[in-house]
């Protein structure tokens, strides 16, 4: 089994993870009541998708 010879330097090794950051959720604007949400699912804030309720959200005030 084939060993390195020499360590790789800091600057390679950095390189390397350029690209292994994490990236923000994209966020879609609600159209019932205008929170930030998920695209594709319901509003966790008034439970509606696509015009309609689908999900019972209680009140907590």
């Amino acid at each position: 089994m084939p060993n390195p010879k020499r360590r790789h330097s800091k600057a390679r090794t950095g390189n390397r993870r350029a690209h292994d950051h994490l990236s923000a959720h994209s966020l879609a604007e609600c159209p019932n009541c205008h929170w930030k949400k998920m695209p594709h699912r319901a509003c966790p804030k008034c439970g509606f998708y696509k015009g309609r309720e689908v999900v019972e959200v209680e009140d907590t005030k």
